[in-house]
């Protein structure tokens, strides 16, 4: 697929928005996004809300960044380079300290946040400037 195609312009639209919108959920309403399988009922908490809306912040800003300069025709591979390693972040984070996690949730998030890597590695083999 060209980086030129059709295909190619709305996937990244695509995964860039959603990135943007799974941001803006973590912000606004933490204890919802993370309070199921991801932290349970400790997202509630306030020591975990502040972490969960910086995350909402990383996805916000980094994608939002990432969007205006797409649709301006700018690179935006180290963008995507960025949200890689936060992905890995996350994976690591959970997998470090999955002993206190409900059950299942450092896998889930490892499926979640690898999923959301690799959509984002495609976008950026797509978009190699």
């Amino acid at each position: 697929m060209s980086p030129e195609s059709p295909a190619a312009k709305v996937m990244t639209i695509g995964v860039l928005a959603s990135r943007i919108a799974y941001g803006a959920a973590l912000l606004v309403s933490p204890e919802k996004v993370a309070g199921n399988r991801w932290l349970g009922p400790d997202a509630r908490r306030s020591a975990a809300r502040v972490p969960l809306r910086g995350v909402g912040v990383r996805e916000v800003a980094l994608h939002g960044i990432a969007l205006a300069r797409f649709l301006r025709g700018s690179p935006i591979r180290p963008f995507l380079a960025a949200s890689i390693a936060g992905d890995l972040g996350d994976i690591g984070a959970a997998a470090l300290d999955r002993d206190g996690l409900p059950d299942g949730s450092a896998p889930a998030t490892a499926v979640v946040a690898g999923g959301s890597l690799l959509l984002t590695a495609l976008v950026a083999a797509l978009n190699n400037e």
